[in-house]
């Protein structure tokens, strides 16, 4: 019990200068403390600039120098993305550094003078105390293809995010001035931004025969087979159509500028996603993960993306709080509540397998079993939305056992680890 803890507070010894840190955009401010969490000077300003850095570097050897002491331990909250220049300064200079949960440090600020007073400087030596206790987790720094993954998921994910707002702009725009155009084409492809780009209103198709359409969107758009059904289909939606009237001519450039927003989000994610899938293929940990029936490339990139190299981890346990699978309780003498998620943890890595293991049970006959087994038995029958959490787990567990054993995926071997499932 407490092992990990002991094991933080042991690396604080009577020879270790300990330097918290609250990280600004332009100026952080920085708290020395000892061992004890006894403060050895006042808080003092660190510049987000070279200079600043360098002279932030010369005051800890002048400050080490002073109090006599021959390590150096710097903590700091990861506040966005502000930190990753003064991290990747102390890693150049070989200062070791770790990181102090926000939430730690917000829970811990009444604690120091018994008020509700935030400031940067107070910040900063509430970091460094909760140092000396242990609290703060050591950091692995992403290198080569994990570093590239991570940014390249990164993007994606901002890409997807774009696509979905283009849509709903594209949608809206239906909505007003051609309500009828989703009867033809039920999603965005080719041939709908196709239409939309060059016919997008109904006063565009009325009157016009099919054949006349196919060969003028060929020409404009060099489509190879443009739909002939739902272009008739359309022409008639278009003869009755509800769609405003009214500024028209400022609606065409609107919609024109729309698909070609589409159009180049659409082409940036195919470029992301072909990037990446080149990136994992020499990686063999990569083909395992993917052996599961169910599991999709994408699932296994972003997995990788977040995570690392599951061979980082020496037990499943730590992938499911990193997840913030962990159940929390909540009882006191005789009451006894009920457990939930403690949902501290990654949101991203357990919003991933969450929309993973959906597809799992429909694809895989081992994982559909189970979930059929936890929502039916008959003690203890759990609802579906629980069955579904405990198989993200149990999709965690099955991923590091992958990625350690270096085997392909075995759904009878699974059968038999599991006890739930008669021999």
């Amino acid at each position: 019990m407490n092992n990990k803890r002991n094991q933080k507070i042991n690396q604080v010894t009577n020879s270790t200068l300990i330097i918290g840190i609250d990280i600004a955009k332009r100026t952080h401010y920085a708290c020395a403390v000892d061992d004890r969490g006894r403060e050895l000077s006042k808080s003092f300003a660190v510049h987000q600039s070279n200079q600043g850095f360098q002279q932030f570097y010369i005051h800890l050897h002048q400050l080490m120098k002073k109090q006599g002491k021959k390590d150096l331990l710097i903590g700091f909250e990861p506040t966005g993305h502000y930190w990753m220049n003064l991290a990747a300064f102390l890693a150049s200079k070989g200062i070791r550094y770790v990181i102090v949960n926000p939430l730690h440090v917000k829970r811990s600020k009444e604690m120091d003078d018994n008020l509700q007073t935030k400031n940067d400087k107070k910040d900063a030596r509430v970091i460094a105390k909760l140092i000396t206790n242990g609290y703060f987790s050591s950091i692995r720094k992403l290198e080569g293809i994990e570093a590239e993954l991570r940014q390249g998921s990164s993007i994606r994910g901002s890409v997807k995010k774009e696509i979905a707002k283009v849509k709903n702009q594209i949608i809206r725009w239906t909505d007003r001035y051609f309500p009828e155009f989703y009867t033809a084409f039920k999603e965005l492809g080719k041939n709908a931004c196709a239409v939309l780009k060059q016919t997008p209103l109904p006063v565009d198709l009325v009157g016009r025969e099919v054949e006349e359409l196919i060969t003028f969107y060929r020409e404009k758009e060099q489509l190879a087979y443009p739909a002939r059904s739902k272009i008739a289909k359309l022409i008639k939606a278009a003869e009755q159509s509800i769609g405003l009237t009214e500024g028209v001519e400022m609606a065409r450039l609107e919609i024109v500028m729309l698909i070609q927003k589409y159009e180049l989000y659409t082409n940036q994610l195919e470029t992301v996603n072909q990037e990446l899938k080149d990136m994992v293929e020499d990686l063999a940990e990569f083909h395992y993960l993917l052996s599961i029936p169910g599991i999709g490339e994408e699932t296994v990139i972003d997995l990788l993306s977040e995570v690392g190299s599951l061979k980082n981890y020496q037990h499943p346990r730590q992938l499911i709080k990193l997840a913030g699978l962990t159940l929390r309780e909540n009882s006191s003498g005789k009451y006894i509540g009920r457990k939930s998620l403690s949902k501290r943890g990654r949101r991203k890595l357990r919003s991933l397998l969450y929309r993973a293991v959906l597809p799992l049970i429909r694809n895989n006959k081992v994982f559909h079993d189970l979930y059929q087994y936890y929502i039916t038995r008959t003690n203890n029958p759990l609802k579906k939305k629980e069955a579904l959490v405990i198989l993200c787990s149990k999709l965690l567990k099955v991923f590091h056992g992958l990625s350690h054993q270096e085997v392909l995926f075995d759904g009878e071997r699974m059968r038999q680890d599991i006890s739930v499932f008669p021999a």
